[in-house]
């Protein structure tokens, strides 16, 4: 099965996020962008991609371990940019510290379960939401789009083990299906300094 750790955003803040990227939709060039459903809008900690049902348990441990060490934290969808050429994704902002830290830990787990993780990069914390269809659309109309987009801010209170579903039919425009696997609370303690 195709798994990733993830954050999930509250319902209210992914309503904020579609309402920006419903008058990006209006722009110029919108129909050579693939929008991300509702349910593609996560904080993708560390992508695993095929991981074997062997392997689950110790994965479910180890991520349970991950998220015991972590406390809760805020966040907020804010501002806008792009990777590369083809995807565009909002920006995250608020205590990045702590995220990265769960995204480190996560990588960390899943690697110690036996699962053959890709390279270790530094973690960039966004939200994909979209993807350019071709090499001529260009996105930045649509990142400046984002440029003022501020969301209201969350407490991240969970861990997820989310498996993705990718299409099969080969009909044009089906989308991933996603399914939580499992959820852990975030219940480190805060840090207190001097």
């Amino acid at each position: 099965m195709r798994l990733f750790a993830a954050v999930v955003p509250p319902r209210e803040c992914l309503d904020e996020l579609e309402h920006a990227v419903d008058r990006l939709r209006g722009l110029p060039g919108a129909d050579g962008i693939r929008w991300t459903e509702r349910t593609g809008r996560h904080l993708i900690l560390a992508f695993m991609g095929e991981v074997g049902e062997e392997l689950l348990p110790e994965l479910r441990t180890r991520l349970e371990r991950a998220a015991h060490r972590t406390p809760a934290f805020t966040l907020r969808l804010h501002g806008g940019g792009r990777f590369g050429r083809r995807a565009l994704r909002a920006g995250v902002a608020g205590d990045l510290e702590t995220l990265r830290l769960l995204a480190e830990r996560s990588d960390a787990a899943a690697r110690r379960a036996g699962v053959p993780m890709e390279e270790h990069r530094r973690y960039r914390a966004h939200l994909t939401v979209g993807r350019a269809r071709g090499e001529d659309v260009t996105l930045g109309a649509f990142v400046d789009g984002l440029e003022g987009f501020e969301g209201a801010r969350w407490r991240v209170g969970e861990l997820l083990l989310v498996r993705s579903d990718l299409p099969v039919s080969g009909v044009r425009g089906e989308r991933p299906r996603y399914e939580t696997v499992a959820a852990w609370p975030l219940e480190g303690r805060e840090e207190r300094s001097g």
